[in-house]
């Protein structure tokens, strides 16, 4: 592989990977359960303070090991091939593919506001319609096989984002440059129209009050707030630290990603340098961002509302069309072009957003490939782009099938737990190769070692129980997933003799830089 990737296209790959549509509509939901607008924002603070602190501790493991595959390959050195393996299954069935899916498809949706054609409902070829099965908490099945001209134009960007690609990764980082900047000005446009012109008097006082007595509502220790255990299952009362907990589905899922700039090191310029600094530069501005968005809905808009309210203001953030905060913030300020300006904004987030992910997830592929633990194919690279253009094909099919069977959204739903399960063991792993490779380069060191990435693990690993506890129908499934791959990972490793030798000799297992990986 090539480095191509300066500073400013490695910063702007976390960025532009971290930036979809989230923001513009998790809001809602987080409003619903908190209902405070201190604990609204206190979401977005531990969101913002347990990505910081992954980010400054991934930097120590990218400065370490700059190799393409990143996740991948921190897992494997450190905690061994199976836990590197059941990382990169999870990642190719559900975790990379599925979101490339959503976002692609949500593209195709908002195309709809310009072009109403496209729509979900208008359906090329209806293959079927699978009814809802209910397994305990969870609700499985209840989707829409088919494609639909939503859906076309989402596998239309997934096969033009993974050619685009393969021509090489200047270009994709081109490409990513560009819209990370587009999608950077809008948010950026959003917050300052928050602050300004779109500030009202009814929000501001319904949402702080003349002696902030409005901010702290409901915010209070002894201030029990209700949630619903599981699909249909019993509501129940729970203190601050739990909602708080509880809520990090929404904004960990919209802030995730940061960690795909890592894939790409074997591509990256001074990697040692380059990826660490851009995981601080690129997590810091988007949560910055994130924040200050939040805070812009508040200036806006009421948090409180009425679902059958008639009017945007009556609704208030909790209670958005479709949970559309965004395109309701937007559309209060501006009436008439609002929710086409917001349709805009959405469109170039998640093209920028759908290419950072293709341009990184297909390392990660890349990288197993050369262990033996995926098709021999995939791990190699183009004769004459140098890119890994059977790994990003393989990823579009599989995002297509996602596209086509209406199932990524659900398994969107089921994959924060193990997305955090794995951002444990990756922090885990840094303890681990600090006692196992004492005298290893480490050209940057964790900021706060080891307080900060113990802080983290406890945050996350609080958060995942809360998770386990009060949201099962997320969890769950996840737990499930990951676990599938450990059957898998015991015959690939009988069938391949070279993911046998990675698995059972600890020099190949720990090595990471020798034999087929020393060209990375």
């Amino acid at each position: 592989m090539t480095p191509t990737l300066g500073l400013f296209s490695a910063t702007a790959l976390v960025v532009g990977s971290m930036v979809g549509s989230g923001i513009y509509i998790v809001d809602s939901d987080i409003a619903r359960s908190t209902g405070s607008p201190a604990l609204f924002l206190a979401a977005w603070v531990i969101t913002a303070v347990m990505t910081m602190i992954g980010a400054l501790s991934y930097g120590e493991l990218a400065a370490m090991m700059p190799k393409a595959g990143g996740q991948y390959v921190y897992l494997r050195e450190s905690l061994g091939p199976l836990c590197g393996f059941l990382y990169g299954w999870t990642f190719f069935m559900v975790i990379q593919t599925g979101s490339i899916a959503a976002v692609c498809v949500a593209f195709g949706k908002f195309a709809g506001v310009f072009f109403p054609s496209i729509s979900s409902t208008h359906w090329l070829w209806h293959i079927a319609h699978v009814p809802p099965i209910r397994v305990g908490p969870m609700v499985l099945g209840n989707m829409e096989i088919g494609v639909n001209t939503a859906n076309l134009v989402g596998i239309a960007v997934v096969v033009v984002l993974a050619l685009l690609n393969m021509l090489g990764v200047k270009l994709g980082a081109m490409v990513q440059n560009v819209f990370t900047v587009a999608k950077a000005l809008s948010l950026t446009g959003l917050i300052v129209l928050g602050f300004t012109v779109g500030r009202s008097a009814q929000a501001i006082a319904a949402n702080f009050g003349y002696d902030w007595s409005g901010f702290w509502q409901n915010a209070g220790w002894s201030t029990l707030h209700p949630i619903q255990v599981g699909m249909g299952g019993p509501t129940i009362m729970v203190n601050l630290i739990v909602i708080l907990a509880v809520v990090q589905v929404g904004s960990l899922f919209s802030s995730d990603s940061w960690n795909n700039v890592t894939f790409t090191a074997g591509e990256t310029k001074d990697p040692q340098r380059n990826i660490p600094l851009s995981l601080a530069l690129g997590a810091g501005f988007v949560l910055t961002v994130y924040f200050l968005a939040s805070a812009a809905y508040l200036m806006i808009l009421p948090l409180y509302g009425d679902p059958h309210g008639a009017t945007i203001a009556a609704r208030g953030i909790q209670y958005a069309t479709e949970d559309r905060i965004g395109t309701a913030a937007l559309t209060q300020v501006f009436p008439r072009i609002g929710g086409y300006l917001m349709a805009a904004a959405i469109l170039v987030s998640t093209f920028g957003c759908a290419n950072g992910l293709s341009l990184a997830g297909a390392r990660v592929y890349y990288a197993m490939s050369r262990d033996g633990l995926f098709f021999r194919a995939v791990g190699r690279l183009h004769p004459r782009y140098k890119t890994p253009a059977a790994a990003l094909a393989i990823q579009a099919v599989w995002a297509i099938v996602l596209c086509i069977s209406g199932t990524y959204s659900q398994l969107l739903d089921y994959i924060i737990f193990a997305v955090l399960l794995f951002y444990i063991l990756t922090i885990c792993g840094l303890f681990v190769l600090r006692r196992k490779r004492p005298h290893a380069a480490r050209p940057y060191k964790a900021f706060g070692y080891p307080w900060l990435p113990a802080l983290y693990i406890l945050l996350a690993s609080g958060t995942s129980l809360a998770l386990l506890r009060y949201k099962p129908q997320y969890t769950w499934p996840g737990l499930i997933l990951v676990l599938l791959g450990i059957p898998v990972y015991l015959l690939w490793t009988r069938v391949s003799p070279q993911a046998a030798q990675h698995a059972t000799d600890p020099l190949v297992a720990e090595s990471g830089a020798t034999g087929s990986r020393s060209n990375l």
